[in-house]
């Protein structure tokens, strides 16, 4: 490959330089929160890709992530703390106004993250988002 690659570029083709990214050490399954041992860095070309460990350490996989294979920023979102069917503390502020009762999540998220609830005493569909203290927010 090499001596293509120099033949290539003597005859006036451009290549594409390899960059260094991170690549899993193992096949991770979706969900996982990733670690020192599960990821490192390889020179491949991959646009999109994460290019430094500490981007993905102690990020949350949201595919399945193959050993050797680049894993894109788009692959990993931050923990959850929230589980589908989980109660929560429902809050709803508006000025001096403060509402709060339990919702069940309708889905998965981490801090910052919107998602459905369902307030369980009206059985409406809301949408809130998720506060660091484990409690969602309603908002208008």
């Amino acid at each position: 490959m090499k001596i293509f690659a120099f033949i290539c570029v003597l005859a006036g083709y451009a290549f594409p330089a390899a960059a260094e990214v991170v690549v899993a050490t193992r096949t991770l399954r979706a969900n996982s929160i990733l670690s020192v041992q599960d990821v490192e860095l390889a020179a491949l070309n991959s646009a999109g890709a994460v290019g430094a460990l500490d981007e993905a350490i102690g990020m949350e996989a949201r595919v399945t992530l193959y050993a050797g294979r680049p894993i894109r920023r788009s692959d990993l979102g931050q923990p959850s703390i929230i589980d589908r069917n989980q109660i929560v503390p429902l809050v709803f502020e508006t000025g001096t106004l403060r509402i709060a009762t339990e919702g069940r999540a309708l889905g998965r998220g981490g801090v910052g993250a919107t998602i459905r609830i369902m307030n369980l005493s009206s059985r409406t569909t809301v949408f809130g988002v998720i506060r660091p203290d484990g409690s969602v927010v309603v908002e208008r």
